[in-house]
């Protein structure tokens, strides 16, 4: 992890200062759809380090303008859907069980982070912000 954590959270920042809001509420946020459920998802894939990396990335995602759905979208995902977990696994498990999880999983990543979200936004949540100090 030594190796991995210190050029992720670099990527991070640069991603914090290099992608526009605009960009993030079109893909993430309220108006996106059903296709915040898709970035979400492809993100969490292709995002190195796990759970490590994962809320960090959330955390942007929010302060960027994604909502609920999507965020807990991408990290539940982010534990599940990992390019290279998921092709070790199917080099030891075989392909067919594979397929057959990830056809499984991914459907209930998005029921359930369809519900979460919607819970969060109807009680009005925020997350609390930092005391300046």
């Amino acid at each position: 992890m030594i190796i991995i954590l210190p050029p992720a959270f670099v990527l991070i920042g640069l991603f914090d200062v290099w992608v526009k809001r605009e960009t993030i509420e079109k893909n993430f946020g309220h108006v996106s759809g059903i296709k915040k459920y898709f970035w979400s998802v492809l993100l969490a894939a292709t995002t190195v380090g796990g759970t490590f990396v994962a809320f960090p990335v959330a955390n942007a995602l929010y302060h960027k303008g994604a909502n609920y759905n999507s965020i807990f979208a991408y990290v539940t995902s982010a534990s599940l859907v990992m390019i290279p977990m998921t092709i070790m696994e199917a080099s030891i498990l075989g392909i067919k069980f594979s397929i057959i999880r990830l056809g499984v999983s991914i459907p209930l990543v998005i029921i359930s982070a369809k519900l979460l979200g919607n819970y969060f936004n109807s009680i009005d949540y925020k997350l609390p912000q930092p005391e300046e100090g």
